[in-house]
């Protein structure tokens, strides 16, 4: 009976572990981890609160936490979708680490000066671009509104999208882990009505991407060949080569560190 019991405990134990990993790779590349990070640190707050004494307070975030309760299944609806689409398939196992293949990857030293010598050469010929490089905050619901590639980066497919008569030419590129993911991606527009009435639907785009995550976008404008970067909601002057190339090796440096700081700095 004892033997039987701790079998079944491991066992459940087992499976728990097993879906909670298959959640995790869910929801790994979409903002839902920030979401979730956020519910941590109210749960956090709420303890402290209540160790404190802070009534008000704690009476504000169980009422909160009681509206959560009722919001996740909307908050996750997309995470959700996936999740039981891949139970209908029978997907899990192959989410496993031994039924995966190893991809190769490259130095992203290799994709900066891949994207600098694309760059300038769409832009010469004026061919709009939109480059998204993908960063902390995952974009996979923004993947699932083109065509997903998955395939390792290399400047001459990069350069062949957008060229005019490439199926793909239209929407965004994302890159994610020196990959291509994704192309003919669709982005939320920014909702501002401060931005300059020249810059067109690409400039928009980025920094309506820029606005909802920590994503990094260069554009390179089809009317006047020049290339711009926007991330936090920013956009920048058109960037020379050059000092593409600095604004992109600092994209992965602290933040604290100021992205815009050294754009000042290479004037």
């Amino acid at each position: 009976m004892s033997f039987n019991t701790s079998f079944l405990d491991i066992l459940d134990i087992i499976i728990i572990t097993f879906i909670l990993y298959n959640v995790f790779l869910l929801i790994k590349d979409t903002p839902a981890v920030q979401i979730i990070k956020g519910f941590v640190a109210l749960f956090i707050f709420s303890f402290i609160s209540n160790w404190l004494g802070l009534r008000t307070i704690n009476w504000l975030i169980k009422g909160l936490m009681a509206m959560l309760v009722v919001a996740i299944p909307i908050i996750f609806q997309p995470e959700l979708r996936r999740l039981l689409l891949k139970m209908g398939r029978g997907g899990f196992l192959s989410s496993l680490p031994f039924f995966r293949q190893g991809e190769k990857t490259k130095k992203w030293e290799e994709l900066i000066n891949g994207i600098i010598m694309v760059a300038p050469m769409l832009a010469a010929e004026k061919n709009g671009a939109l480059i998204v490089l993908e960063r902390e905050v995952g974009l996979q619901d923004i993947l699932e509104t083109g065509i997903t590639l998955n395939s390792e980066f290399s400047s001459e497919l990069l350069y062949s999208i957008f060229l005019p008569n490439s199926p793909l030419h239209d929407g965004a590129v994302i890159i994610r882990n020196n990959n291509i993911a994704g192309a003919n991606c669709i982005l939320p527009l920014t909702k501002r009505n401060d931005i300059k009435k020249y810059l067109g639907t690409r400039h928009r785009a980025a920094i309506g991407l820029s606005e909802t995550s920590d994503a990094l976008v260069i554009v390179v404008s089809e009317e006047r060949g020049t290339t711009s970067v926007a991330i936090d909601g920013k956009l920048t002057r058109p960037l020379k080569p050059q000092l593409l190339k600095k604004f992109l090796k600092s994209l992965y440096r602290p933040k604290s560190s100021g992205v815009f700081d050294t754009i000042k700095k290479g004037k």
